[in-house]
């Protein structure tokens, strides 16, 4: 496997946009716990980086969707693994990598609101709006991108290149 990356957004960006997530985050969710769902397996690299610089109390949480085979979406939406705990009654914070189609979210958005929490936002590192076929809400969101296949940071090809450090696209 041979690939062409461009560097789209560097290190030092994506840690200061971060940091100024979590402080937006930390200020509206203050004196409250939340708990943070973050969706596996690319939203990790996010999902550690963001809440190692919140000061909110907070629980975590995993949950595993997914929509993909290799570079193409499969257009359908699989339950891997639910979260462990109820959530009922609590404010949650899904935390995504990207939101693509809008589908793998308006799914997630529906599943954890059959489970009654008290509140329910979205943070996602990148939002992708070139491609959205449904519209869902993103309270937080790191960076708009273009449509191209992305990885780094999370972002993958069949599993690969997680973890760079950055956010590159693919040439070609």
């Amino acid at each position: 496997m041979n690939h062409n990356f461009k560097e789209l957004i560097s290190e030092k960006e994506l840690n200061k946009r971060i940091t100024e997530l979590a402080e937006q985050i930390d200020k509206d969710y203050l004196g409250k716990e939340i708990t943070i769902i973050c969706v596996m397996r690319g939203a990790v690299f996010f999902g550690v980086e963001l809440t190692l610089k919140m000061k909110t109390r907070l629980k975590y949480e995993f949950i595993t969707i997914s929509s993909y085979e290799g570079e193409n979406s499969t257009g359908e939406v699989t339950l891997m693994t639910d979260l462990r705990e109820s959530i009922e009654g609590k404010d949650v914070l899904i935390v995504e990598d990207i939101i693509d189609t809008g589908r793998s979210m308006k799914y997630l958005i529906e599943h954890l609101k059959s489970k009654n929490p008290r509140t329910l936002k979205v943070c996602a590192l990148a939002n992708k709006q070139e491609r959205r076929e449904v519209e869902v809400p993103i309270d937080y969101l790191g960076f708009e991108v273009p449509n191209k296949y992305i990885v780094g940071f999370g972002f993958d090809i069949d599993n690969n290149y997680r973890n760079l450090p950055y956010v590159a696209y693919l040439e070609g």
